[in-house]
This record gives structure tokens, C-alpha cells and sequence, in this order.
């Protein structure tokens, strides 16, 4: 479980800043210009120094640390945290605690048994801002940071007293499972077990079953991800022992990994049968969404729909497939960098399987960048794209082929 790349905090915060404006690196090397009251080089340069600076290959020296700041409008404690804060936090302006709430939080990490219900929201605001960060920026530069903050949370959890203690383990059973998230996002297969099963005990010990729920249903998904069709189908089972105490769409997410899984294993009549109950339970979910808790953010009817393309890629067949991932797609927003890449890698292969072998290579050549910068599972689909498309003599596959090659670190 120690296996956590060495990303600086200071790093992660700068490209948080510059995701949070919604800007590109060449959008902030020109706002550098703007503001800078001496000359810069020249752009692309200054994208190639702010590429340095964001994944803490170098660190910025005091000209660029101030012309950073002066850029985003923070103070270099926000942006760099050179004064030690209560929380490691991104420098997103949602998480500036006012003076009353820091002063709680510094009291309650001095003496953790004086937690109170504004510290552990503020945690569960904290942790739900960086998990829609990391839809953005991936989860290799979120990972130190937010390991960080656990420990913390850890204490404050075992200083809670009464009711307050089982929201506060709540809570530190939701930073496990984000972190078991990124782990295997990151490829860190067994440490991702490994939170997996500690946020598992976690809910468990809070009586959380919508949490407890969902770590089994991520277990299914890592078995999944590993090729491991009658596991995600077990654990996916297993998930569904919660019935009645967790929510609509918690079910249904269930019921569509095993679906996933009948459908890896070649079973297209019992995959079918239970992705058609999952989209039942899903569209209960979507008529009662406060009772859906917060993880649950990303799931919706759209989202199902790409979980039907990979079903049916699984089973091979590609009009099917494309036509569901092309319909999730075309509603899945824009700050979804890192999943837009792995359904465009999948539909991508869906579209190499019906034959369509120009439209094939359109899209993969689209999310390359994204799919490189941000999801290795999705190189590892447009790979098998470019193995596809080659099988049939198709001029895309090297191109394909090429850009993964060219780009890589």
C-alpha cells in the first residue's frame, strides 16, 4: 500500500488551479504574458516550463511563483502551501474555510476528541470537491494529496465521541474507498484491494450500507478490469445482500456489473436480463436523486447507457455497442477528461468491430491525447483498435499506433 507516486502537493495544487479556471496550458501561458510586467519567452516554451511545473519535475523559482499567483489570484500559501495548513487541500476557492470553521478545524487536529459536526462536514465537502477534480486531472497528481488528508481524518475519526462517531468513520470509510479508486485507476492492483477491503470494515463498523455496497461493487469492477468474469459476478452478488438499506442507484450499479460480468463471461441472455434490471433501478434512482449519496454524483441514465456499450462490446457486438456509447457520450460534460477517454477508447474498438474502420480510427486519433495524459486503460483499448484495424489492412492503424508511441512519457 505504499506504492503512491511521488507527485508534490504543491504540483497537484497548481494544475487543480489551472483546471478549476478552465483553462488549457497554452490559455495559461498567455495569461502569463498578460500579467507578467517583464518579458516572457515565448509560448510554446512557457507550456513546455508549465508542463515542468504541474507534474513537479521542476519546481517554480519566486519570478514564477509570484507570476503564478498573480495569474490565478491566489496567495502563495493557496496555491503552493508554504505555510502548514490544518488539511492539505487543492486551492480551490469552494474549500477556504472562514475564520470560525479554520479555527474549529486547527482546535479538533490539536485535540482530535474535540471534532465537531462542522469539521466533519467541512471533510465531506473537501473530499467531494477533489473527487470531481480528479474527473478532470486524472488520479496520479490527486493520490499523495488526498492520502495525506487521511491520516487526519483518521484521527479526528478515532477522537469522535456518540453519534458523531460513526458519521466521522463514515467519512474516513469514503477517503479509503477514493483512494482504493485511485489506486486502481493508477494500475495498483493489490493496494487497491487492500483500501477496497479497509473501507469495506470501515462502513461496516458506521453502518453505512450504501457505502459498504458500493466498495463491493468497486471490487467487481476491479475484477472485471483484470479479467476476472466470475468474481465481478460473486462480488457483485455479494453487494446486493444490502438490499433495502442502500439506495436505488447503489443497487443498480450492482445489478449492472453483473450484468458486465455475464457479459465477459459470453452470456448475452443473462447479461441482458440484468442490465435491463439495473436501467429499472436506475430510473427509480433518477426520481428520488437526494436519497442517492454523494459518491453517486456521476451516475445517471447516461452513464448507463456507456455501461451497456461495454457490455456489448464484450459480447461483439459492435453496432450495438456503438450506438449506446455514442448516446452516453454525447451527454457525458467536457470536464470528464479522463472517462471520455476510456468510453471513447471502447467505442473507438465497437467502431473497428462493425468494420467502420475510418470512423474507428477519427475517434481514437480524438482521445489519444486525453487517453495518454490521463487513463492507461484506455491506451491499453486503442492499442487493441490498432491491433484490429491492422488485422484488416486498415491505414489507421498505424497512425494510431504512431501518436501512442510518440506520446509516450
Amino acid at each position: 500500500m505504499t506504492d503512491i507516486p511521488e507527485v508534490p502537493v504543491w504540483a497537484t495544487r497548481l494544475l487543480a488551479a489551472r483546471t478549476a479556471k478552465g483553462w488549457s496550458q497554452r490559455d495559461l501561458a498567455r495569461e502569463l504574458i498578460r500579467v507578467s510586467d517583464e518579458p516572457l519567452t515565448e509560448v510554446p516554451n512557457l507550456i513546455r516550463r508549465i508542463r515542468g511545473h504541474e507534474t513537479g519535475e521542476h519546481r517554480p523559482d519566486a519570478f514564477y511563483t509570484r507570476l503564478y499567483c498573480k495569474a490565478f489570484g491566489l496567495t502563495e500559501d493557496q496555491l503552493f502551501g508554504t505555510v502548514i495548513k490544518p488539511v492539505p487541500t487543492l486551492a480551490l476557492p469552494t474549500l477556504a474555510p472562514d475564520a470560525d470553521l479554520y479555527e474549529r478545524i486547527t482546535r479538533a487536529i490539536e485535540h482530535p476528541s474535540r471534532v465537531d459536526m462542522a469539521t466533519v462536514q467541512w471533510l465531506e465537502h473537501c473530499l467531494a470537491e477533489h473527487r470531481r477534480v480528479e474527473d478532470t486531472i486524472g488520479s496520479k497528481p490527486l493520490l499523495p494529496l488526498i492520502h495525506a488528508q487521511l491520516s487526519t481524518v483518521a484521527d479526528l475519526a478515532r477522537g469522535a465521541r456518540g453519534p458523531l462517531a460513526d458519521r466521522a468513520v463514515a467519512v474516513l470509510a469514503q477517503y479509503a474507498q477514493f483512494i482504493a479508486w485511485m489506486c486502481q485507476d493508477s494500475r495498483q492492483h493489490a493496494a487497491a484491494l487492500a483500501w477496497y477491503d479497509r473501507s469495506h470494515a470501515w462502513a461496516l463498523e458506521a453502518g453505512d450500507a450504501c457505502l459498504a455496497s458500493t466498495t463491493l461493487n468497486m471490487r467487481a469492477h476491479q475484477a472485471w478490469s483484470l479479467g476476472d468474469a466470475p468474481r465481478c459476478v460473486r462480488l457483485a452478488e455479494a453487494s446486493r445482500w444490502h438490499d433495502g438499506r442502500s439506495s436505488y442507484g447503489v443497487q443498480g450499479m450492482a445489478v449492472q456489473m453483473a450484468g458486465r460480468g455475464h457479459a465477459q463471461l459470453g452470456e448475452a441472455n443473462l447479461a441482458r436480463i440484468r442490465l435491463a434490471e439495473a436501467e429499472d433501478l436506475i430510473r427509480t434512482a433518477a426520481e428520488q436523486p437526494e436519497e442517492e449519496p454523494p459518491w453517486m454524483y456521476f451516475y445517471d441514465e447516461g452513464w448507463f447507457l456507456m455501461q451497456r456499450g461495454m457490455a456489448e462490446l464484450e459480447l461483439g457486438d459492435g453496432r450495438r455497442a456503438a450506438d449506446y456509447l455514442e448516446r452516453g457520450l454525447s451527454s457525458l460534460p467536457a470536464h470528464y477528461r479522463r472517462d471520455r477517454a476510456w468510453y471513447g477508447a471502447c467505442l473507438a474498438r465497437a467502431q473497428a468491430t462493425q468494420g467502420d474502420a475510418e470512423a474507428a480510427t477519427a475517434t481514437a486519433l480524438k482521445i489519444a491525447p486525453d487517453a495518454t495524459a490521463l487513463n492507461a486503460y484506455a491506451v491499453i483499448e486503442l492499442r487493441r483498435t490498432a491491433y484490429d484495424l491492422n488485422s484488416v489492412g486498415a491505414p489507421g492503424s498505424q497512425a494510431i499506433r504512431d501518436f501512442l508511441t510518440d506520446s509516450k512519457p
